[in-house]
C-alpha cells in the first residue's frame, strides 16, 4: 500500500472513531422518555418546535451541540431547556424527572395549566426553575427542598394555592424568590421572609399580589370590616352609651332611694304621737 492510500485510510479512521466518540448514534434514554413525554403534555399551537420530533430526540444532542430547539447540552445530555414566550398550552410533564442532568428549566410566558408536578424533586442538580407567567393551580410542591442546588425560583403571575412551604426555607443557595401575584395563603415562612446571617433577603414584592398571606416583609393585613378609625370610633361611642347607661343607672337608683326614704319618713311621722 502507498504512502498516499495509508494516508487516506488512516483519515477514514480517524473521522469514523471522531463521529463514534462526539456523535453517539442515539441519547441517554432518560433523556429521550423526558422529551417525548414533555412533548405529549404540551400543544403547540403556534408550531415553534417543529423538529421536536421522535427522529430529534433520540439523538438531540452531540456533546455541547444541542440539535433540538431550545436544548442546551452538555456532554451529550440535556443541559438545559428554555421554552419561554412560545404560547404553550397543556400541561407540564412529571417525567421532566428524566431529564437527570438538568439544570435550567424555563417554560415562562405560556399558557401551561395544571398542577407543578412534586417529581421535579428528583432534578437533583436543578438550579434555576421558571415556571412563572403561567396559569398553574395547586400548591407549590414542599419536595423541591430536595432540589439542594436550586438557586432561583420564579413561580409569579399564576394562580397557585395554598401555603409558602416552610421547607423551602432550607435552600440555602436560594438567591431569587417570586411568587408574587398568585392566590397563595397563609404566614410567609420566618425562614423566608426574614433570613438571617449572610443569606439573601427577599423584599415584599416577591410576595406581592397574594390577597391572604401575610407576615414579613408584606405590611400588615387591613381588616376586612372596618377601618381602624371606625374601630376606634365604635370604641369611643360604646364608652361613652355605657357611661351615660351608667349615669342614667344611677340616677334612677337614687330617685328610688330617695322615694323610699321618704316612705319610710311618712311612715315614721304618721306612727309617731301628737304631743
Amino acid at each position: 500500500m502507498g504512502a498516499a492510500a495509508k494516508t487516506a485510510c488512516a483519515l477514514i479512521f480517524i473521522t469514523v472513531l471522531n463521529g463514534a466518540v462526539f456523535r453517539p448514534t442515539s441519547s441517554d434514554p432518560s433523556d429521550e422518555a423526558c422529551l417525548t413525554h414533555l412533548s405529549q403534555s404540551i400543544q403547540d399551537a403556534t408550531k415553534s418546535l417543529q423538529n421536536w420530533t421522535k427522529s430529534t430526540f433520540a439523538n438531540p444532542c452531540s456533546g455541547f451541540t444541542s440539535y433540538l430547539q431550545g436544548a442546551t447540552c452538555n456532554n451529550g445530555r440535556i443541559y438545559k431547556l428554555s421554552l419561554t414566550n412560545l404560547a404553550l398550552r397543556g400541561s407540564i410533564s412529571p417525567f421532566l424527572a428524566n431529564c437527570t442532568n438538568l439544570q435550567a428549566l424555563d417554560l415562562s410566558s405560556n399558557f401551561l395549566t395544571g398542577p407543578i408536578p412534586s417529581d421535579l424533586q428528583y432534578l437533583v442538580n436543578l438550579a434555576v426553575l421558571n415556571l412563572s407567567s403561567n396559569r398553574l393551580q395547586g400548591p407549590i410542591p414542599p419536595q423541591l427542598t430536595l432540589c439542594a442546588y436550586l438557586n432561583v425560583i420564579d413561580l409569579h403571575d399564576n394562580l397557585l394555592t395554598g401555603t409558602i412551604p416552610q421547607q423551602l426555607g432550607l435552600l440555602v443557595r436560594l438567591s431569587a424568590f417570586d411568587v408574587s401575584n398568585n392566590k397563595l395563603s397563609g404566614p410567609i415562612p420566618v425562614s423566608l421572609g426574614n433570613r438571617s446571617g449572610n443569606l439573601p433577603r427577599f423584599n415584599a414584592t416577591s410576595f406581592d399580589g397574594n390577597k391572604e398571606l401575610y407576615g414579613y416583609p408584606l405590611a400588615p393585613l387591613k381588616s376586612k370590616g372596618l377601618s381602624v378609625l371606625a374601630i376606634v370610633g365604635i370604641g369611643l361611642g360604646s364608652g361613652f352609651a355605657s357611661l351615660v347607661l351608667s349615669f342614667t343607672g344611677v340616677c334612677i337608683w337614687l330617685k328610688i332611694t330617695e322615694r323610699k326614704m321618704a316612705l319610710e319618713e311618712g311612715k315614721i311621722s304618721h306612727l309617731m304621737p301628737d304631743y
